[in-house]
């Protein structure tokens, strides 16, 4: 089902695991062990002391990661406080005086230094040959705010964050059924990266989730700082302009998906989640379509694939037209338009790359300079461009309107990655437009269909549920039906759980109240 080329990092084993080095029952030998490997790391303490006064104990941990204020009032003051009596076993006296929700042992150096570096600090006490692991992590981490690039004018205000356990916990408040699951993984030699699988246990396919797992252990890195790491590395034709997952930092939006039968993969140290599989019409829904009434929704969608295609080909349809086909323009604009370009020293197809490569440049300065002066550069930047390179006569005033008209199109694109493919794809079509006319425009729009045709997203086609038909599946695609007909979720690969309603009668307002 899951048919893909392989990638040459496919060809590469699974992670080879080095060999485990046990504890010692001699502290001695585990702080000097401990040591050599932190050598020259001035912010990991070690700390010794003593246990009721005479039992000697260790204490390691990473200064700014761990809680040091309950660690010296939960750990250090009742273990190095004397009482009378019978002393127990080293292991049974650390039971007995720690009373923390999260108390792990462990026995290898591998495990040692995975809780150190995750902020846990770990305990180690003469005559065992164990480590305890102190669940008295902290960190500082970003509050909660609502997604810069994903705003919304009706929706949940929230996004995700930059720590894991915060994510998993969003996705966990909006699904409370014990379904979920989520499966935890660790990816990159050095960065060692927390990855986690959700996914709703019943609607999404099994096959899916294992071929998710595959390809994430097959990958062999040595750091992951982000998301896009793993996107690259997973998706099933990396050349292509086209994503073949999404990347969201909404939790409504990955619930909304979970609870489609669709996975999606949490990467510790990003806000970005990804979600698998995906097809071409899925990017160009927007969590609002279902929070506004189907009629709106439907009305902005139909409105967003019109504006797609503009933006897609306007350019190349200018230089096209104005180039091999002036008779299919009427005369009054076409002596309009000749008159505007008679100044201009260069063709149609040099006018239009021009234009095209110095709007997307003050696009791109406009979202990397600071937030108070980044809108304004990329506003009045275009506008005073604009009128001096018409007034220069450098290029025309359509020209003008029409590059104008395509930017504005492409930001209508509810996801990112997918106006970037479009905005990659028109500089191509305005060459063949240059080259052949409307037959190269046509040429190339075959050629991206045949292209979308070919791609899959983790087995499911791409142009789902238009290629392969799904009458179902249309209730959600160029409009959405109300969600009183919606008593089907999409069909995506193999079995599910096909109800979303409960069956039988469907309510139907307008008819209830006749």
């Amino acid at each position: 089902m899951f048919r893909r080329k392989r990638l040459k990092y496919r060809n590469t084993p699974l992670q080879q695991k080095t060999n485990k080095q046990y504890l010692s029952s001699d502290l001695n030998k585990n702080l000097e062990v401990l040591r050599s490997l932190y050598e020259d790391s001035f912010d990991v303490v070690f700390q010794t002391f003593l246990v009721g006064g005479n039992l000697k104990a260790a204490l390691i941990y990473i200064e700014g990661l761990s809680n040091v204020d309950e660690l010296h009032d939960n750990v250090l003051a009742p273990l190095m406080e004397e009482r009378q009596g019978i002393a127990p076993s080293p292991k049974a006296i650390i039971k007995e005086r720690l009373h923390l929700s999260k108390l792990k042992e462990f026995k290898t150096i591998d495990d040692c230094i995975e809780n150190i570096s995750t902020g846990n600090p770990v305990l180690f006490v003469e005559q065992e040959d164990l480590g305890f692991a102190l669940g008295l992590s902290q960190w500082q981490q970003r509050s909660i705010e609502e997604p810069t690039a994903e705003s919304l004018v009706r929706g949940p205000r929230e996004g995700f964050v930059e720590t894991l356990g915060v994510n998993t916990s969003m996705l966990r408040r909006k699904i409370k059924s014990p379904d979920l699951k989520m499966k935890s993984m660790k990816i990159g030699r050095y960065t060692s990266t927390n990855v986690v699988i959700a996914y709703i246990k019943g609607l999404a396919d099994q096959s899916l989730i294992k071929e998710i797992e595959n390809r994430l252990q097959r990958i062999d890195i040595d750091s992951v700082l982000e998301s896009g790491y793993i996107e690259e590395l997973i998706e099933d034709n990396p050349r292509s302009p086209f994503p073949q997952l999404i990347n969201t930092e909404r939790p409504d939006t990955a619930a909304s998906n979970l609870l489609e039968g669709r996975v999606v993969i949490l990467v510790d140290g990003t806000p970005f989640v990804l979600i698998a599989p995906i097809g071409f019409f899925s990017l160009l829904q927007s969590p609002e379509d279902y929070y506004q009434r189907f009629i709106v929704s439907s009305s902005i969608r139909l409105l967003r694939m019109l504006f797609m295609g503009i933006s897609l080909v306007l350019p190349a349809l200018y230089v096209g037209v104005t180039t091999y086909h002036q008779e299919m323009v009427p005369t009054s604009l076409l002596i309009s338009v000749a008159a505007s370009r008679e100044s201009v020293p260069f063709p149609a197809f040099v006018e239009a790359l021009l234009m095209e490569i110095t709007f997307e440049a003050l696009r791109e300065a406009g979202v990397r300079l600071p937030k108070q002066i980044g809108a304004a550069v990329s506003i009045v930047g275009a506008l005073v461009i604009g009128e001096a390179a018409v007034s220069a006569g450098l290029v025309s005033a359509p020209m003008v309107i029409v590059v104008a008209i395509t930017g504005i199109s492409s930001f209508m694109m509810p996801h990112y990655t997918q106006g970037m493919a479009l905005r990659l794809l028109r500089f191509p079509l305005i060459l063949l437009a240059a080259t052949l006319g409307l037959l190269g425009i046509m040429l190339g729009i075959i050629t991206i269909v045949i292209h979308l045709c070919t791609l899959r997203s983790f087995g499911l086609p791409y142009l789902t549920p238009v290629a392969p038909l799904s009458g179902s599946g249309l209730k959600d695609t160029f409009f959405r039906v109300p969600w009183w007909m919606m008593d089907t979720r999409p069909h995506l690969t193999g079995k599910f759980n096909k109800n979303r309603q409960a069956p039988g009668e469907k309510p139907n307002p307008g008819k209830d109240n006749q």
